[in-house]
């Protein structure tokens, strides 16, 4: 059974979430069919808690790396920019990237070596900017989509809601690890 101390501190952990979010419901985003909707605000509501922890950090705290496995602050946001922007011309737009577009979106797909040294130097806006950017196409293409779409097959076994969630929660797991590189930034 666990202590009060351990109760109340749960909780007061998941008030700030719980303020931010409405009192805690998901709600439907108007402008975009209700499926799509709900997918919108937990789209939303993941890149403000994101940006909300590294809005103000320094050019030392996002090139941060604890050991040679890890990944930057600034890699880890850029890989959420490669991923969302990959997704986003696959799906929305029914296409593969131009060159451009890899050269600037597609950097961070994978995360190696050679792309946690290119992507130091940068400071938070530049990573949070291209984010917006992407963001904001990303909203208006889905706006032009239904549920229909939304639950139609790619290919066998696989749907664009499905594909959408994906991208939703390989946002939840690197914000999770953006906490971690933070919990060990040095002090």
């Amino acid at each position: 059974m666990k202590s009060l101390k351990t109760k109340i501190t749960s909780l007061l952990l998941l008030l700030p979430i719980i303020l931010l979010n409405a009192q805690g419901e998901l709600k439907s985003v108007d402008g975009y069919s209700p499926k799509i909707g709900l997918m919108v605000y937990m789209l939303e509501d993941l890149k403000d808690r994101i940006t909300e922890q590294v809005k103000d950090l320094d050019q030392s705290q996002i090139d941060f790396m604890y050991d040679t496995n890890a990944n930057s602050i600034g890699a880890l946001i850029m890989h959420l920019v490669s991923t969302e922007s990959y997704y986003q011309t696959m799906t929305l737009e029914g296409r593969e990237w131009t060159k451009d577009e890899l050269k600037r979106f597609g950097i961070a797909g994978e995360l190696n070596e050679e792309v946690k040294n290119i992507l130091k130097g940068k400071p938070i806006t530049y990573y949070l900017d291209l984010w917006d950017e992407v963001r904001e196409k990303t909203l208006k293409l889905l706006k032009t989509k239904d549920d229909d779409w939304f639950v139609s097959n790619i290919e066998e076994g696989l749907n664009y809601h499905y594909v959408w969630y994906h991208v939703m929660e390989h946002s939840a797991n690197h914000m999770g690890q953006i906490a971690t590189v933070k919990n060990r930034l040095p002090k």
